[in-house]
């Protein structure tokens, strides 16, 4: 069987981290809150953290063939330091989740602003701290929580796609992860543990959250990297790592 193309794999990535911000955000922007009348029929942080698990769950089964399936930059480091993803292509793969994420931004701001009376100040889903956290939580506390979630993420991702893990299942464990982290840190920085995910709506956002954006890139990386290095060590493997052909997908589904 043919390899994916390094630009069918560009592609795949950037429809892919599209995807993840339309549906995750989008559910955010569109759906949390929802009012019918005085009644709220909005499926609040329980339905985005589904919505964000979804979009995982179903692009990793679509694009992970192709790709790998990162859709995020702290995932693409922590594969390239796992040696599970080649460093070449870091670096292209950063660039077209960037571009994907901001196209799935802007298509969210482009509906939301047919809405009369829609403010994007504050309203796009944005990721931030102090009194940008959803729940007031300080700087210290959400690098803290960014950090130590993007680590197990990555944990948890190496380890379904681990040659030892039962095949097929990888994209279950990681959306159903990614699920789970969005419940614990939704009211503290509105969980980002994706660096393409916090940019692609910060700009269209404004109220504070460029200026903070770089928080939602330093911490998910320096937690990727922890994991990326500390797995082969962790759970067995580091000689047969160090000898083995790197793989061309992270994500094998």
């Amino acid at each position: 069987m043919k390899s994916p193309t390094m630009f069918h794999r560009l592609s795949a990535e950037t429809v892919g981290t599209f995807w993840l911000v339309l549906g995750g955000c989008g559910s955010a922007v569109f759906a949390a809150k929802f009012l019918s009348g005085d009644v709220s029929v909005g499926i609040g942080f329980l339905g985005v953290a589904l919505a964000f698990g979804l979009t995982v769950l179903t692009g990793v089964y679509a694009f992970g063939t192709i790709s790998g399936g990162h859709f995020n930059p702290a995932v693409t480091l922590g594969a390239a330091l796992a040696r599970r993803v080649e460093w070449k292509v870091v670096p292209l793969y950063w660039l077209v989740q960037v571009i994907g994420g901001l196209l799935g931004g802007l298509v969210i701001y482009a509906i939301a602003s047919g809405k009369p009376g829609f403010q994007a100040a504050g309203n796009m889903a944005a990721n931030g701290f102090g009194e940008h956290s959803p729940g007031g939580y300080p700087l210290a506390a959400v690098l803290l929580a960014e950090v130590v979630l993007t680590a197990v993420f990555l944990l948890v991702i190496l380890g379904s796609t681990d040659d030892r893990a039962p095949k097929g299942f990888a994209g279950l464990a990681i959306g159903l992860t990614l699920t789970l982290i969005h419940l614990i840190s939704i009211p503290i920085s509105n969980t980002s543990v994706n660096p393409a995910r916090s940019t692609g709506v910060a700009f269209f956002n404004g109220d504070g959250a460029p200026a903070q954006l770089w928080l939602f890139w330093v911490a998910p990386l320096i937690g990727a990297a922890i994991a990326g290095i500390a797995y082969p060590y962790l759970f067995g493997r580091a000689e047969e790592l160090a000898d083995r052909p790197v793989r061309d997908a992270a994500l094998d589904t």
